[in-house]
């Protein structure tokens, strides 16, 4: 379902291939990471058979990720700023890397204990305990609301902000369902651990 927001923005740079810098390359490589994960990677890792999604929701989320791909590939294409390598320096950008790539390595990170976690224990769902995990429910939720954050601050675009927020809209609910699962699962699930946000939800 999220091979569109892979393709649709590789084609938009690649189309404009003659006017693109530094910066707009840059960006597509965070992007294209986070991508090849989810679409080429993270799928053949999971062990567990494959869920059923409605054709409803395939469909809605195969049109949004086309939308959401085009527009963040016409951002990069079309917004003057990054076709200037100076924006390289530019502490937007730098903070938004770098709170990019840690939400990615947190996303990344909390999956695979997720997986070790199932593998370990069969069809049986365990509490996980590893380090992000003592602090929230759903790290794996929060690493992933931490790249589109990071996005939509080193690209400074309207698109980038949109996408964060559809990205907080859908994973913040979804992570406190899944904390109030946990909770009503295992008593003796962790009072002191937080649904997404350390110390606070």
């Amino acid at each position: 379902m999220e091979l569109p927001a892979f393709a649709v923005i590789l084609a938009i740079v690649a189309v404009n291939a003659g006017t693109v810098g530094p910066v707009v390359l840059t960006l597509l490589a965070l992007w294209e990471a986070h991508y090849v994960y989810r679409v080429f990677v993270y799928p053949f890792l999971l062990t567990s058979p494959g869920k059923q999604f409605p054709v409803l929701i395939v469909g809605f989320a195969l049109a949004f990720n086309v939308l959401n791909g085009a527009t963040n590939g016409l951002g990069l294409v079309n917004q003057s700023g990054l076709h200037d390598s100076r924006w390289l320096l530019d502490p937007r950008f730098i903070v938004g890397v770098v709170i990019f790539v840690a939400g990615f390595a947190l996303h990344a990170s909390s999956d695979r204990h997720l997986r070790i976690l199932r593998k370990s224990g069969g069809s049986e769902y365990r509490i996980p305990s590893l380090w992000p995990f003592r602090l929230v429910s759903c790290p794996n939720y929060l690493g992933e609301i931490l790249e589109w954050c990071g996005w939509a601050v080193a690209t400074w675009s309207l698109g980038g902000l949109a996408f964060a927020l559809f990205t907080i809209a859908n994973l913040a609910p979804r992570a406190l369902t899944n904390h109030r699962w946990y909770r009503a699962t295992f008593a003796e699930y962790p009072r002191q651990r937080h649904a997404l946000a350390p110390w606070v939800w």
